[in-house]
């Protein structure tokens, strides 16, 4: 069976790696001669690639949904909050916001 990486490419991988690190994964695969894909399956299966954080979705930057904003409400007036569905959630936040200062 054929070697891709031989022990001395891999440790210049390993080296350029911790280097540039994943934003310089390019810079790597460019100076080893490789492409992007391979170079990062060569470092999963040294144990050396760091997954980068996944960006939080729209909806997790957004903070809670219009649902959970109307649960908070229901706990705060005496009354049934169903009226409020069609307000937006930035109305929502400040009402909620507002309510929790007067008391």
């Amino acid at each position: 069976m054929p070697v891709n990486y031989t022990n001395e490419e891999t440790q210049r991988l390993l080296e350029l790696y911790s280097e540039w690190g994943n934003e310089g994964i390019e810079v790597v695969a460019n100076q080893l001669n490789r492409s992007v894909k391979s170079v990062r399956a060569k470092l999963v299966r040294e144990g050396t690639y760091i997954v980068p954080p996944k960006p939080l979705g729209k909806r997790k930057a957004e903070g809670l949904s219009k649902k959970e904003l109307l649960r908070d409400l229901e706990t705060i007036v005496p009354f049934k909050v169903d009226g409020f569905l069609g307000v937006t959630k930035t109305a929502l936040r400040d009402l909620l916001s507002y309510l929790r200062t007067t008391d």
